[in-house]
């Protein structure tokens, strides 16, 4: 039986002043282009970085780190950056948040290439997680329109996914985990809507902060579409 996946979830951060609905980048405040910039480069590295770490980890064939593991480092690297965010270690610590992320995502990876046609699974993954975030972004960036009613609604909505997640697979349920997946791939959409919305709307000016929200966002919607594109071909 195909092993259900564990969703993580950044914190959303308090509500903020909702600006215009209209607008260009361009029109931004220069503060809030700086923060845009600052936050898609390194969300790009560090894409970069995880992707590579994960192609390592499928091609040494490492084993999963186990579910305490990983939610211990998750967490912790998680608490890490928060806790440093304003000093010159936020950048190491998200690089170790990234990396590690990349880690676990490995043994996923590979236990999708084991299955009848997993590569066009990952591609199919991979390519609607791209145009999901590019539509939901250019959206919010052409619109400015002001998401942070949303806030504890996705926050909210990721903690009981993450508790379904975990009884589905201390139980063995691919059904709950199926259904898991679907609502984590709807709540990732909400939270790139939410953060790209508080960047620019000035509700957020840490792009550290920005950075770490939106890739574990990224990488929640491409490995629940990996499981629910990858569930027919299990084979289960």
């Amino acid at each position: 039986m195909k092993k259900p996946e564990i969703f993580v979830a950044a914190r959303p951060r308090p509500g903020f002043a909702g600006a215009g609905r209209t607008g260009v980048f361009a029109a931004l405040p220069s503060d809030t282009q700086r923060v845009l910039r600052n936050t898609y480069a390194l969300l790009s590295l560090t894409l970069l970085f995880a992707a590579g770490v994960a192609a390592t980890s499928v091609s040494l064939g490492l084993p999963a780190p186990g579910l305490i593991l990983t939610l211990v480092g998750y967490f912790g690297l998680l608490f890490a950056v928060y806790k440093l965010k304003n000093s010159g270690w936020a950048l190491p610590a998200v690089f170790a948040l990234t990396g590690f992320m990349g880690y676990t995502l490995g043994p996923v990876l590979s236990r999708t290439l084991s299955l009848p046609g997993g590569a066009t699974t990952i591609a199919m993954a991979l390519g609607a997680t791209g145009a999901i975030f590019l539509a939901l972004s250019a959206w919010v960036l052409t619109t400015r329109r002001d998401f942070s009613w949303m806030g504890g609604m996705l926050f909210a909505g990721m903690i009981v996914a993450i508790l379904a997640g975990l009884a589905a697979i201390f139980f063995e349920l691919p059904a709950l985990a199926l259904a898991v997946s679907a609502v984590v791939a709807l709540l990732s959409a909400g939270l790139i809507l939410f953060e790209t919305s508080a960047i620019v709307n000035g509700g957020e000016t840490n792009y550290v902060l920005a950075t770490v929200s939106l890739f574990v966002s990224l990488f929640n919607l491409f490995t629940s579409l990996l499981h629910l594109f990858g569930f027919g071909s299990s084979g289960d």
